[in-house]
């Protein structure tokens, strides 16, 4: 409580001097001298809009199925009208998913890792977890991955994903986890053993230039038995001419370069045409076929959900049916679709690791066209952007305080922060009434979820709670991730906390949209406190960026004074305000018979929503 007094109750500190601003940058962790490293000035470029340095990044979500975007049934049961299963050949509408994956910030062309242990029925294309009803404690990923390093522009990432030896647990996850009660504990992927023999496959992204990635994956045997690994790298487009008569279709063709490798070219009428470049496989012997190129289209197989005749013959789940199941005709001979692969097969003996490498890159910044099918940069590249992302971090974190190991636990904290952006889209009208190729909606949902926020169009890279669990943004907790946010990235946190009060968030009543399974539910008030804590952290400079949220943070000041004060004695209700949803009371819903609650945390809120814009108010 005392930190918080210090920021916002206390009297207005004096104008800032160079010598206090390093004080309070020397007790932020952060350094005044930032401009001076590489990434810093990316960041910066990015900012000016003068090179887009943050166009690619982690933005892929990690669960698109069990959402409300991609929920079209009657009754609001997201979970169920989408589920994992129909994940692998139902195409999504509302955004894409995918494993330690990239895509741009519209979330057009996305890219990720698909594997196969041999053993499991279908290709582990994404995270695996429990719905809610499923889980003992509610919805739970069930899979065993970690995010171990990022930079603001995503010009150095780093994450890895521990997959089984064994036939992955999914259907023994399901069980006991229904079998066990509230009361006891959840059971986890380790409890069921799967993890004492796994492969290791981390994935690594260096940029060469705002649209020239490398990929670096490299996979190891941490089991007691040599074993197979299919690693199958994908590229596709995001499915947007399903949807709408007329649309155009984007394409992923093959093409065999001047040296013999080959690579995949693609076109889309908003995106330049973009080369991945596919290293051999490094188990190659001379003589041996190149990797297996595979082409299928990111369409929905009607046939199999529904039995409906009218899908295309090549969908979205063809890898699955040629790689695992033999099926030589689920591919298109023709090699092109919208959705494409490179298949690899590792045999890996305990202990040992091979390394692929990729590039993604802008045909028109293609500058290396030879060696190792456009690969032959990567180990320089990779070098420089570690070294400067150490750089970048050195001086974040260079607060004498701090051990090397809290420095080493701060980081990939951020790196946490950093992998949770992810392309959000919906347009809450458009979701009401339908698309024009397909049946209209139930009319249920016309005065059903989300309803009263026709206006609501999202289509932007936002902070998430988590890309699994939570893969919605919730403005209380987007608000104190951008507290955080501001000591490496404080374009982001700044343009977060204004982008939720931009009018195509914000409700025409002033409320700020709370979270997707209801927007407007009611969340504690803590958007000005976040705002006026980046000012703070940012130098208390920015007076623009103070001035355009005061006059939203108003109007919704107002909004809960109107709405949330039943009585006007300045003693306000609301919903999830601090116990979240653990009280007595659903307070999100009426009361029967016309009671109502007087809440102390609720007004406890306000009074803290008071004395922030106070404190902006007096500044000076």
């Amino acid at each position: 409580m005392d930190d918080i007094r210090a920021g916002v109750f206390a009297a207005p500190p004096p104008r800032v001097t160079a010598a206090n601003a390093a004080a309070m940058a020397s007790l932020l962790g952060v350094s005044v001298d930032a401009h001076h490293s590489a990434e810093q000035r990316r960041l910066d470029e990015s900012a000016a809009r003068k090179t887009n340095w943050q166009r690619w990044g982690p933005y892929l979500s990690e669960r698109q199925w069990g959402t409300v975007r991609e929920d079209y049934s009657y009754n609001g049961a997201a979970w169920d009208n989408f589920t994992f299963d129909m994940a692998a050949m139902r195409a999504f509408r509302w955004g894409e998913d995918g494993l330690l994956g990239i895509c741009d910030r519209e979330c057009r062309m996305c890219f990720a890792l698909a594997l196969w242990n041999g053993k499991d029925s279908i290709l582990k294309e994404r995270l695996f977890g429990l719905t809610n009803s499923q889980g003992n404690h509610g919805e739970d990923v069930k899979e065993s991955y970690f995010y171990l390093d990022a930079t603001p522009t995503s010009s150095y990432m780093r994450a890895v994903y521990k997959y089984p030896f064994n036939a992955f647990p999914y259907e023994e996850l399901v069980c006991e986890n229904a079998r066990r009660g509230r009361q006891e504990p959840e059971y986890e992927l380790e409890d069921t053993g799967a993890l004492d023999n796994y492969y290791d496959v981390q994935a690594e992204y260096a940029k060469a230039g705002p649209n020239d990635i490398y990929v670096r994956i490299t996979a190891t045997n941490f089991g007691s038995e040599p074993g197979t690994l299919h690693v199958i790298p994908t590229l596709w487009f995001r499915n947007t001419w399903s949807w709408a008569p007329g649309c155009n279709k984007p394409s992923i063709k093959a093409r065999v370069c001047e040296d013999g490798s080959q690579m995949l070219v693609t076109q889309q009428e908003t995106l330049k045409e973009f080369h991945l470049h596919a290293c051999p496989n490094p188990q190659q012997r001379a003589g041996q076929t190149p990797v297996e190129l595979l082409f299928t289209e990111n369409d929905t197989n009607t046939r199999k959900l529904w039995n409906v005749t009218d899908c295309g013959p090549y969908t979205k789940e063809a890898f699955h049916e040629h790689i695992i199941r033999g099926n030589e005709k689920a591919c298109n001979p023709c090699r092109e679709g919208t959705k494409a692969g490179v298949h690899y097969v590792l045999r890996l003996l305990p202990g040992q690791s091979e390394t692929l490498l990729l590039r993604i890159v802008a045909a028109d910044e293609e500058h290396e066209q030879s060696g190792s099918g456009g690969c032959s940069g990567a180990a320089a590249v990779f070098e420089r952007q570690i070294r400067e992302a150490d750089e970048f971090y050195s001086i974040v974190l260079h607060c004498s305080q701090l051990s090397r190991d809290e420095k080493m636990i701060s980081r990939q904290a951020y790196a946490g922060l950093l992998w949770s952006k992810q392309f959000y889209h919906y347009s809450v009208r458009q979701w009401l009434h339908g698309d024009a190729s397909f049946p209209p909606p139930p009319p249920e949902r016309c005065a059903g979820r989300n309803a009263d926020w026709a206006h609501l169009y999202n289509s932007d890279v936002i902070s998430m709670p988590d890309k699994w669990e939570y893969p919605w943004y919730a403005s209380w907790d987007l608000a104190f991730h951008m507290v955080a946010m501001c000591s490496v990235d404080p374009y982001f946190a700044k343009s977060q906390l204004i982008l939720l009060l931009r009018e195509w968030f914000m409700h025409p009543s002033g409320q700020i949209p709370a979270y997707e399974y209801n927007f407007g539910d009611v969340n504690p008030p803590v958007h000005a406190w976040a705002v006026w804590r980046v000012y703070l952290q940012t130098g208390r400079r920015d007076r623009v960026f103070l001035a355009r949220c005061f006059h939203k943070l108003l109007l919704n000041f107002t909004w809960w004074v109107n709405r949330k004060d039943p009585r006007g004695k300045n003693l306000f209700a609301g919903g999830f305000l601090g116990l979240d949803n653990i009280g007595v009371f659903d307070r999100s819903r009426p009361l029967a018979n016309g009671a109502f609650l007087e809440q102390a945390d609720g007004t406890a809120w306000m009074g803290f929503f008071c004395s922030c814009v106070h404190s902006g108010i007096n500044y000076e």
